[in-house]
């Protein structure tokens, strides 16, 4: 679908015509002005710095910004997934003097008109909260599904002095008799996430939840992900009881040389999911320097004895107490 950069009042909602707002699409150009509006967004850990660009590269992704007097003000980016069926919305952020106004929701109905166009197919509308959902949230969205989080942060040397120490389940100087957590290769992964049901049991409410984004365990989602920079790791790759995905670090905006470090955990053995959690860690921090923000995702029965072994074993800081990240999906009309 072609969008013109600049859209016209006769294009958008009555309400957003009458707010001397503009809707354009996003450019190259509108980073920095983007980055400005977007300052401390995340608690520092913002993702867009490091995607942007190929966000703008993605042909089933439409990146929108709202605009008053020339200045950018909002963004929403809307992505096309699930066969089609499902509108992904991420990115969303409204300037700091802007907020409360109506903008995010105008936004919405918007991009939401946009993609429903090209794609007469889209059915729901999914996002990834990490706020309170209250009993209004209910009224427009279903549940699909929910995860622990877990926030850590760490120098990169004092934990590899610290892994050096622990065995591979987490115990000083301990030769496990657990065998190791297997990395999947590319046909692995189709086999367990979409040949077969092996991991029907394991992944929360059929989704796979990559780095804040939900997927069905479809070929065309398949397609997307494995071209993600991830590591894939299971338990058993026979039969699996905990699988993991864990996205190799990048810079975030909180200072120099800070790194950010997701894992999203599926399963509910927490020795499994300690064990697959320090490998991802061995590996990710083995050639970093400097300090790691590192955000985890688990079955939240899970999260307290887990943030234990964090604080008590691995002797990293808890950034945050216990909060959850909810997946929540409603009806495209």
């Amino acid at each position: 679908m072609k969008i013109e950069n600049s859209l016209t009042p006769s294009q958008l909602p009555e309400a957003l015509s009458q707010s001397g707002l503009q809707f354009t699409v996003a450019t190259e150009e509108d980073f920095d002005d983007i980055m400005a509006m977007s300052q401390d967004i995340y608690g520092g850990l913002d993702y867009l710095p490091t995607r942007y660009t190929a966000w703008l590269q993605e042909t089933n992704r439409t990146v929108i910004l709202a605009r008053k007097q020339g200045k950018v003000i909002a963004l929403e980016s809307v992505c096309v997934i699930d066969d089609g069926e499902t509108m992904l919305v991420e990115g969303l952020r409204v300037a700091p003097q802007e907020r409360g106004k109506g903008v995010a929701g105008v936004l919405l109905r918007f991009c939401s008109q946009l993609v429903k166009s090209k794609y007469p197919e889209v059915k729901v509308t999914r996002l990834t909260r990490d706020d309170q959902l209250g009993p209004k949230d209910f009224q427009k969205y279903r549940l699909i599904t929910k995860q622990g989080i877990l926030l850590v942060r760490f120098r990169a040397e004092d934990l590899k002095l610290r892994l050096s120490e622990l065995g591979a389940d987490g115990d000083l100087h301990s030769s496990s008799s657990t065998p190791p957590p297997v990395r999947l290769d590319p046909a692995a992964i189709q086999r367990l996430y979409v040949t077969t049901d092996l991991l029907q049991g394991v992944l929360p409410n059929a989704t796979i939840v990559q780095d804040w984004q939900p997927f069905k365990p479809l070929p065309s989602n398949m397609a997307i992900l494995l071209k993600k920079e991830i590591d894939w790791m299971v338990d058993d790759a026979s039969s699996p009881t905990v699988a993991s995905l864990c996205t190799f670090p990048f810079r975030v905006p909180i200072g120099e040389d800070w790194y950010y470090l997701n894992i999203d955990m599926f399963g509910t053995d927490l020795a499994l999911a300690r064990q697959q959690y320090l490998c991802h860690l061995r590996r990710h921090t083995a050639t970093l320097k400097g300090h790691v923000m590192c955000q985890m995702f688990l079955d939240p029965p899970l999260w307290k004895p887990m943030a234990e072994f964090c604080r008590q074993t691995l002797g990293v800081e808890l950034v945050k107490e216990y909060t959850e990240q909810c997946v929540v999906e409603s009806d495209v009309v």
